[in-house]
């Protein structure tokens, strides 16, 4: 899921993380690999905000992507999506500023 801003800023209130900006030079490889989503770094390594499957379409689980191959947390090793327990809630971002 491509995020807006706010819904970024919303997420991260929620979980620790960096997102990943659109002009740093590897998200256009992360697209190649995952499709387009707004991308987050964390101590667990590369992860995506994805709508959960229950009623409430206002909530989103962090999936994990890629997890970190070396303690200084230089190099990401892909992996099959892995749907964490974490979940965020998107509501509280205006009409408009949602998902793209």
């Amino acid at each position: 899921m491509k995020m807006s801003s706010a819904l970024v800023e919303r997420a991260l209130t929620q979980f620790p993380a960096q997102p990943v900006p659109d002009d740093h030079p590897a998200v256009a490889q992360l697209k190649q690999l995952f499709g387009d989503h707004t991308f987050f770094l964390d101590r667990n390594g590369l992860s995506i905000v994805e709508p959960t499957d229950s009623a409430d379409a206002r909530s989103a689980a962090v999936v994990e992507l890629a997890s970190w191959t070396d303690a200084t947390c230089t190099s990401l090793a892909p992996h099959e999506p892995e749907v964490t327990d974490t979940v965020v809630s998107l509501d509280g971002a205006a009409d408009g500023e949602g998902v793209h």
